[in-house]
This record gives structure tokens, C-alpha cells and sequence, in this order.
């Protein structure tokens, strides 16, 4: 504690049949559901020298005059200052005194004299990096929200949760978060959420705790920051008039329609560069070049999605057979279906995917297409 995603049938190896036809499917569970819940697994980073979770934005470029700011409080701030520095896309994070009676406060005003200041955290990001929606994302993961003036063992005032804006036009997307958000429970979510009225730095032995003092005191999981974010928010569905215009006949009859390319003449069925496949009429992030692999069957063939969440299942009955039909989660694109005559090593599943539903992201090439926060889910 501190004070302290036509008629031609192809023949899928394994025994499948795909077609060329139109697929229509109740959204429903699967029999692969918890198969599919079970080879999901985290996406990690390494740890540094200190024994936290590294640092993915040490040796990334950042331009102070496209940084964003946004002031987040969630009980001590050491573990949350800690936490938000290891999100892709932060530039900086510091630990002050937020939203009090006064300017200025010490630590001792807030433990002593009812300052009603708010530890919190002033979190600078690049917005084309990671948006607010992800970092909120992130924030919630580690903040029990429906716990006022309370968060770990630490109880007071200034351990209130809280989401500071300096920018009003933040106010819809931190709005939205909190809807979300709210409803994963049944009581209220307490967090503040008010325009920052003045926020003070903390005292340098505040500063990067946890970087000096590695076993220090901290309520919250640090290795939580590994985990991948994926917002759906940040990857919109056009309009199907949009659609029309900035698909291909083909990828908008397999995504939209529900039809299904040829095997062997697709576009990324034997491509094995390493990177991502995004949804093509969202970019969406869905699968990665490290889930991969040959199977023989003409098609993209991954093991899993890059998140589980990315990806949505419904059950096709058609031709007189039972299939799980995958569609993507923002876009709501055919892709293809899922087997279980994956690779057992990798979950025993197999993400049969239509080439024209994907859009290849080359490594090399993500930082600058917006992916540069997923750069992790590589090998």
C-alpha cells in the first residue's frame, strides 16, 4: 500500500468443399467455439533489463508538434505512469497532481490537508501512433471503474479515478469509451470526466518510480500492457456506396456477397513475407504473417487471428454440411470458414481465408500505414 470473410466447387485437402456460391448463416455459438477460445493466445514482448515489460517506443521518431495530450488518474501513479509509458505511441509520460483547490499541491497537501487533487498521470502520444480510444482501452484494463476514490489497496481522494481532457473535441471519444465500457457491469461507472482545470508534476522521487526502483510498490499488472488492443472504433465500416468505388469487383463480391475466390490463383495463397493481413474494406488488423502457414488447400491458411475479438463466427448449413463461417468483426466481410484440421502445435485450427477479403501489410511498411503498434505480434 502507498503513502507508499459463381458456381464452381473446389476440393479443399482435408476432406472441406468450398464453393462459389453465396453463403447466408445464422449468427450463433459454434462447436469450434471453444476450440477457437483456447488457441487464442496473448501476443507478448520481451522484458527489459529491469524485469518490467520493455518499452516499445525506446528507438521510435516521434514530432513534439503532433503530439497529443490526455490525463489519466487511476490510483498511485507510479504503476499507471509505468504502464501508459509502455503503450506504442506514447512519447512521454510524467506523474503530477490534477484537478485540486490549488496550484502547486506536494504529496503532503494531498495525504494532509484534503487538497483534493488526483494522482494522474499526463500521458503525450502521437495520435497516428495509437488513438485515444486505444490508450482509454488500455486505461481500463488496469482501472476498476465502478471503485470510487479507491483503486488497490490505496484508499482517498487522490486515489480517484479520472479522465482529465485539454482538448474538448477528446470529450466524444472518451464519452464513447466510457459507454462502452460500462456496459461490462451492472453498477455505475464512477470515473471523473472533466476538462483539466490545472495538473502540477510531482516531486522527482514521483518520477519514473518504477524505472528506478523495479521491485517497488505497484497495485496494477504491468505485463497487461502486452496484450494487443485492437479498437473497433478506430476501424469504421464505410458505406456501400463507398465500398463499390474503392473495392475491386472482386473483393466486393467475396466480402460483401458472401462469394468465394478460385483456390491457387489467389493473390496471397503462397505468400509468406513477413507482416500483417488487414480486413480490405476496413483495415482491420485480423491475421499475422507469424500465425501462417502451408496447407495445401489453395487459400490463406492461418492458425489463429492476431486477437480473438477481430473475428466473428457464424454456422453455414449449406450443401448439406455444417461449416463455421468467419467474418470480420468492424467490417462484417465474408472472409472464409474455420476447420480443425490445423497444425496441432498451433491449436489444431485452420483460418481458411479468401485472398480478396485481406489486404497485406508488409513489415516493413506498418509503421507508416498506421500498424506500427502491432510491429510486436511479428517473430
Amino acid at each position: 500500500m502507498k503513502i507508499v470473410a459463381f458456381l464452381l466447387i473446389g476440393l479443399l485437402l482435408g476432406g472441406s468443399l468450398f464453393y462459389l456460391l453465396p453463403l447466408t448463416g445464422k449468427s450463433q455459438d459454434t462447436k469450434l467455439g471453444s476450440k477457437i477460445a483456447l488457441n487464442s493466445v496473448k501476443n507478448q514482448s520481451g522484458e527489459d533489463k529491469s524485469g518490467l515489460p520493455a518499452n516499445p517506443n525506446l528507438n521510435v521518431t516521434y514530432n513534439q508538434a503532433d503530439l497529443h495530450s490526455i490525463y489519466l488518474a487511476g490510483g498511485c501513479f507510479w504503476g499507471l505512469e509505468a504502464y501508459m509509458t509502455r503503450v506504442y505511441g506514447v512519447y512521454d509520460v510524467t506523474s503530477g497532481y490534477a484537478n485540486g483547490s490549488f496550484r502547486n499541491p506536494t504529496y503532503e497537501d494531498l495525504v494532509y490537508k484534503n487538497s483534493g487533487h488526483a494522482e494522474t498521470v499526463h500521458v503525450q502520444y502521437d495520435p497516428a501512433k495509437v488513438s485515444l480510444s486505444q490508450l482509454l482501452t488500455y486505461y481500463f484494463k488496469v482501472v476498476d471503474p465502478i471503485s470510487m476514490n479507491k483503486q488497490g489497496n490505496d484508499r482517498g481522494v487522490q486515489y480517484r479515478s479520472g479522465i482529465y481532457y485539454s482538448d474538448p473535441a477528446d470529450l466524444l471519444t472518451i464519452n464513447a469509451s466510457i459507454v462502452t465500457e460500462q456496459k461490462k457491469y451492472t453498477e455505475k461507472i464512477v470515473v471523473e470526466v472533466l476538462p483539466l482545470s490545472g495538473y502540477d508534476l510531482a516531486e522527482e522521487y514521483h518520477q519514473d518510480y518504477l524505472e528506478k526502483n523495479p521491485t517497488g510498490y505497484c497495485h496494477i499488472d504491468l505485463n497487461t500492457v502486452r496484450e494487443v488492443v485492437i479498437n473497433v472504433s478506430d476501424y469504421p465500416k464505410p458505406s456501400d456506396e463507398v465500398l463499390k468505388k474503392t473495392l475491386t469487383d472482386a473483393q466486393y463480391r467475396v466480402t460483401q456477397l458472401n462469394e468465394t475466390e478460385r483456390a491457387f490463383t489467389n493473390e496471397f495463397w503462397d505468400n509468406f513475407d513477413a507482416g500483417i493481413y488487414v480486413d480490405v474494406a476496413t483495415g482491420e488488423p485480423l491475421f499475422s504473417s507469424t500465425d501462417k502457414f502451408e496447407s495445401g488447400c489453395g487459400w490463406p491458411s492461418f492458425s489463429k487471428p492476431i486477437v480473438p475479438e477481430v473475428v466473428k463466427y457464424t454456422e453455414d448449413k449449406q450443401f448439406n454440411m455444417v461449416r463455421t463461417e468467419a467474418r470480420s468483426r468492424s467490417g462484417n466481410s465474408h472472409l472464409g470458414h474455420v476447420f480443425e484440421d490445423g497444425p496441432k502445435e498451433s491449436g489444431g485450427l485452420r483460418y481458411c481465408i479468401n485472398s480478396a477479403s485481406i489486404k497485406f501489410i508488409p513489415k516493413e511498411d506498418m509503421e507508416k500505414e498506421g500498424y506500427g503498434y502491432l510491429q510486436t505480434v511479428l517473430k
